[in-house]
């Protein structure tokens, strides 16, 4: 099942560089980085030690933050916690983008910057499932709608919604394509979107799912982590973990208490 994972993202990776999306300009960006190109070797290392597992609690992202999956190939996935000496312990070779921003520098496992989203979703998950990632991964994983980081001349993150109308249409349509793929593959218990956007994707996928297969997957929304996020902060440092626990165990998702 791992290997069908890796496929998928394979292929999607394939569908974005047809489609030009990677290329300088795309929606207006000035620079688009796919680290499932330049990090695929650490992607599936993921999915081969975490992933592949039908029937879990798929949590999907939107797209890679600069400081996160972009500098990994892992979703949320800031260096300290997915290298080999990390709570996640992936390996593999990361290179660099075809043509990178100088202010968004790939440094893969030695950049020493924390991406707060991927700080607060990791880090949530080891402390409520413990040092051992497998008690987490046992019922959940982690994926990302659409693999692309978009960025203004500034080096600012451009989200998937405010790029140009063809081509968010198209790239939209791809990203959909490949989600719903993965959803048939996993078979989730539930699918939950990182953040009311995503969830929004997710949704109509689903109901086309149970239409033509009769496959029903419960999908649900947690708050997205961004600090970009007034709700997000709120509440200390653990404000965050406390609403997404709030809102999961709305869902009847086990937390392992």
């Amino acid at each position: 099942m791992a290997a069908a994972v890796r496929e998928n993202r394979r292929r999607l990776r394939a569908s974005l560089r047809e489609l030009g999306a990677v290329r300088p300009g795309f929606g207006g960006a000035a620079a688009v980085y796919n680290p499932l190109e330049y990090a695929f070797e650490v992607y599936s290392s993921y999915v081969a030690r975490h992933g592949g597992r039908k029937g879990v609690n798929l949590f999907v992202g939107m797209n890679p933050g600069p400081w996160g999956m972009a500098q990994t190939g892992v979703p949320f996935g800031l260096p300290r916690f997915v290298g080999p000496e990390g709570w996640l312990g992936c390996e593999g070779e990361i290179g660099r983008p075809e043509s990178e921003h100088p202010k968004r520098p790939v440094q893969g496992f030695s950049c020493e910057r924390d991406e707060v989203s991927g700080a607060r979703v990791w880090g949530w998950a080891r402390e409520r499932f413990g040092p051992d990632p497998e008690r987490f991964f046992q019922g959940n994983f982690i994926e990302n709608y659409c693999p692309l980081v978009f960025m203004s001349e500034s080096g600012a993150n451009v989200v998937p919604e405010k790029l140009k109308a063809a081509d968010r249409r198209a790239l939209l349509e791809a990203c959909d394509a490949s989600t719903k793929e993965l959803l048939r593959t996993l078979e989730p218990r539930r699918v939950i979107g990182v953040g009311k956007w995503v969830h929004g994707r997710l949704a109509p996928l689903a109901a086309e799912l149970e239409e033509e297969s009769g496959l029903r997957i419960e999908v649900g929304s947690i708050l997205h982590p961004s600090p970009a996020s007034p709700a997000a902060n709120r509440g200390g440092p653990r404000g965050w973990a406390d609403q997404a626990e709030a809102q999961l165990r709305e869902m009847r998702v086990d937390l392992g208490d």
